[in-house]
């Protein structure tokens, strides 16, 4: 029987299946049958990279050739997929996952299930938490993290030795979250004592609290409970553990959020007393660049800054009409220390979260606002990176400096790009010839190497929410994209290139930005919805950004221009943070890191740290005990990161959904942004606000999904609507507190290609066939 941290005194190819169960039918030195492979993969996911396979099965020479071949058919026939380097089963869980510790079994053993685990798969599967008091934990004081019923924990997955229960086992890596069995929701009272728990999430269920349950909560109030007990019959009960505050204050909404996905908000009195006790950095092992004009180009409401420019032509003769770009990024590595009480408040976080009525930091604002903000005309500690560039944009080289810095001008964007169209005002006039012309001249040329290199250039504008001061929504703004935003863009993107490549080249481990490429299965989704516009995607694995660039062209100026913009953003996978570096698909680089945010990101940190200790540059390295965590920091913080932007997003939907509540009734011109089995998704532009058609309400006829043409279309009619369409809605329902719309379409579907209409009579001919099999129905749900 296995260990529990899944080590095995018998290899696979030795001819016996290490988890005690039937052996596995290999011979070493030959390539396995599909389903060989297949369940290898499943058994051992911690060795299923393509190396680890070849080394397993003892394959060498051509043997890989094909062994490489079969893994990109079973990747194309669905029954693989990528993740990182690795590859899995569908539905089956990576060798690192977050878990939500939900229950025990009939032995009091932990189980746990994924923290996230998309809809269409199904049941998330149960993983078994095994606790063993001599392992060592990443404190190093030789304790292992205990977890408990309702903790989320960090945790390696194995699969299960004993097939009759969870199908993986995973050993404890870290304890994230304290207590997840806690719920939100807004407490109504009823008459005679006692209340209602109105649910918050779209999903949620309403509860009862008895009057013996309250505490101190009153109707609106904002609460966190605990569910009580639940029967075969009538509503769950649940117990009132907190009140936030009532529902109806300024805030409440981005809370709702805040304390849903469990995003720590408030600082420790420790982590504060360790803030406040910080004192500014001393000139040890830094060169005094107070004299170099940087000034920080940021939004006007910014309050931290920590990233300062500067760009000035190359005295080289080598280089006729070049550049040098200097990027300085605040020094947050001299203040927090690894493993000290900042350092783990940071991580616990991961990074800052933004919501449209206020900010959850990273960092406590003595360092983020104060110590850290290179502020205007205050020295400032810093690593800067100075590049040099042709006059095409090629990079001849750079080099990673520790400074001390005074930023020369506090500047916005709004205000660097008017100084530059002509209009100057009485800051902006005196700095445009000596600092903000070389910053354009600059940026002109390494436009060129951008436009060479081909990033993914997906034209997806982002709408920001205006507030009023009651923290209600006054309006919805689409800000301009000016040229200064690109520039600050491209030399924080070369900056963080600057430092993977620095970092590589001093064979120091580090977190790389890494973004892989679609799958071949989201490829296929993409080509098959392309090709009913008449637009060809090529087929093949090896595909570029450059090649989305050119469907993003052909579809530019045309009435399917979003709809295409929105596919191929869909069709992209989601970039994460790994010690493994595979590079980034979407800026099409081949070393990224992210460098130039450490006061609101810990992958910068961490980045910072490898510089100053890999460079020589004083106190604030990173630590071999850093260096033998990398994995699990890189794991967490990909975690967090997903939490922010759910976050952030749910608050959105709160706010616009609270904004349109007073609206119901009223009719809006909308777009198809989303096609499902159930019906659409609408999108109204002038809020970016998402709501809900279900198929029920598109009329008297049977509408049937087509995922290739993205369409519902009517059987008898062969009118539908398809993504992209733009309709006339009727709002019939909002929910502010789940963030949910529902709309009415008043628009008459259109008439649907002939492709779409023989697509129905085979359908048509299926269900016929289904209907004549007893214990079967039609594949499509009528309405």
């Amino acid at each position: 029987m296995g260990s529990p941290d899944g080590r095995h005194r018998k290899s696979a190819h030795a001819g016996k299946d290490p988890v005690g169960v039937e052996p596995l039918n290999i011979v070493h030195g030959l390539l396995p049958p599909r389903e060989v492979i297949l369940r290898f993969i499943a058994d051992h996911p911690q060795k299923a990279s393509k190396r680890e396979l070849a080394k397993a099965f003892g394959l060498k020479g051509e043997q890989r050739v094909e062994l490489k071949n079969l893994l990109r058919d079973l990747e194309q026939d669905g029954m693989l997929q990528k993740n990182r380097k690795s590859l899995i089963r569908p539905g089956a869980l990576p060798p690192v996952t977050v878990l939500d510790i939900t229950t025990r079994d009939k032995d009091g053993e932990l189980i746990g299930r994924p923290a996230e685990w998309p809809d269409e798969a199904g049941v998330a599967p149960a993983v078994a938490i095994r606790q063993s008091s001599s392992a060592a934990g990443r404190n190093g004081k030789g304790k292992a993290p205990v977890a408990g019923l309702g903790d989320r924990i960090l945790a390696k997955i194995f699969p299960a030795a004993d097939r009759g229960g969870p199908a993986y086992t995973a050993r404890i890596i870290k304890v994230i979250d304290k207590r997840r069995n806690a719920l939100l929701g807004v407490f109504r009272e009823t008459p005679g004592g006692g209340g209602r728990l109105m649910p918050i999430d779209r999903r949620g269920e309403e509860m009862v609290v008895d009057p013996g349950d309250t505490g101190d909560a009153r109707d609106g109030d904002l609460i966190e409970v605990e569910v009580a007990r639940t029967g075969r019959f009538g509503l769950p009960k649940s117990k009132v553990l907190s009140v936030i505050g009532s529902v109806a204050s300024e805030k409440a909404i981005s809370m709702i959020a805040i304390y849903a996905h469990g995003i720590p908000h408030i600082f420790p009195p420790s982590v504060i007393a360790e803030a406040e006790a910080a004192r500014p950095a001393t000139m040890s092992h830094r060169e005094d660049w107070r004299t170099l004009p940087l000034v920080t180009i940021d939004p006007p409401d910014a309050k931290d800054h920590d990233d300062a420019v500067h760009a000035e032509a190359d005295p080289s003769p080598d280089n006729p009409g070049g550049v040098i770009v200097t990027v300085a990024i605040a020094d947050v590595s001299w203040y927090v220390r690894p493993n000290s009480t900042l350092d783990r408040e940071a991580l616990k976080r991961g990074n800052s979260v933004y919501f449209p009525d206020r900010v959850v930091p990273m960092l406590p604002e003595k360092i983020s606002n104060d110590l850290c903000s290179l502020r205007e005309g205050v020295d400032r500690p810093a690593l800067a990176v100075r590049m040099v560039f042709s006059k095409e944009g090629r990079k001849a080289g750079h080099t990673f400096h520790r400074i001390m810095m005074k930023s020369a001008a506090k500047l916005s964007y709004q205000q660097a790009q008017a100084a530059i169209d002509g209009k100057p005002d009485d800051k902006t006039g005196p700095l445009l010839e000596p600092i903000l012309r070389p910053l354009w001249d600059a940026y002109e040329k390494m436009k060129r190497g951008r436009d060479r290199r081909q990033p993914l250039e997906l034209d997806m504008p982002e709408r920001k929410i205006l507030l009023k001061p009651d923290g209600t929504v006054d309006r919805v703004v689409v800000p301009a994209r000016l040229d200064a935003h690109k520039l600050i863009e491209e030399m924080m993107i070369q900056a963080n290139v600057a430092a993977a490549e620095t970092l590589e080249k001093k064979r120091q481990p580090l977190v790389y930005r890494i973004h892989d490429g679609p799958t071949l299965a989201k490829q296929e989704i993409l080509r098959e919805f392309l090709a009913t516009l008449g637009i060809s995607l090529a087929k093949g694995g090896n595909m570029r950004a450059n090649n989305f660039n050119g469907i993003l062209a052909k579809a530019e100026g045309t009435a399917h221009q979003t709809m295409v913009n929105e596919m191929v953003l869909r069709s992209q996978s989601q970039a994460i943070y790994s010690p493994e570096n595979i590079g980034h698909f979407g800026l099409n680089l081949m070393k990224y890191a992210h460098f130039t945010s450490p006061i609101r990101r810990y992958a910068d940190l961490i980045v910072h740290r490898a510089l100053v200790g890999s460079l020589g540059f004083g106190e604030g390295g990173i630590t071999p005990e850093e260096e033998a965590a990398l994995d699990d920091v890189a794991a967490e913080i990909s975690t967090f990161e997903r939490r922010a932007m759910a976050a952030e997003r749910e608050t959105i939907d709160r706010l616009i959904a609270h904004h349109l509540s007073t609206r119901v009734g009223e009719e809006f011109e909308g777009r198809v942004s989303g096609v499902t089995k159930s019906g659409l998704f609408v999108t109204l532009p002038d809020y970016g606000a998402d709501g809900f058609v279900p198929i029920s309400t598109l009329g008297a006829d049977y509408f049937i999904y087509d995922e290739a043409h993205q369409a519902l279309t009517g059987e008898k009619t062969g009118r539908g609507y398809r993504l992209g369409d733009t309709v006339t809605v009727r709002l019939v329902e909002a929910v502010p507190l789940a963030g949910a719309l529902r709309f009415e379409v008043l628009s008459e579907g259109r008439n649907m290609p002939a492709a779409t209409r023989s697509f129905h009579k085979s359908g048509r001919r299926d269900r016929s066939q289904a209907r004549k099999k007893p214990g079967t129905r039609p594949p499509r749900g009528r309405h």
